[in-house]
């Protein structure tokens, strides 16, 4: 596939000019579903919208550079939504725990997509 700059440009753009809220910091607990834990800081960009009508889902790791070089794309079956999380300074064994997380489900299955 064919690296867009423009994509990830934008993705870079919103990021930067929006504050990020982590309402579940890494160890906590889901508020819905307790018997799942957030693997890393989870939040969202604020005054953002996604298709769930709440801010663009991030999860943000534990690199200091605050790269973004993979997003994940879901589909909830419960809630009858798809979504993009954007993974903000993540290493790559963050990265793919993220994506064990959102794929550990029988209703919900994501997609990751990387930059490079």
């Amino acid at each position: 596939m064919k690296y867009d700059k423009d994509f990830w440009s934008y993705i870079d753009k919103i990021v930067s000019q929006s504050e990020i809220v982590i309402d579940r910091p890494k160890g906590t607990c889901h508020p819905k579903y307790p018997g799942i834990k957030y693997i890393a800081d989870y939040g969202y960009l604020k005054n953002t919208f996604s298709m769930d009508g709440d801010g663009i889902d991030i999860w943000r790791g534990s690199s200091p550079d605050n790269n973004i070089e993979t997003i994940i794309c879901t589909v909830d079956l419960l809630k009858k939504d798809s979504e993009i999380k954007i993974l903000i300074g993540c290493t790559e064994t963050e990265k793919k725990e993220i994506y064990e997380f959102h794929n550990n489900s029988e209703y919900m299955k994501g997609i990751m997509v990387s930059r490079y």
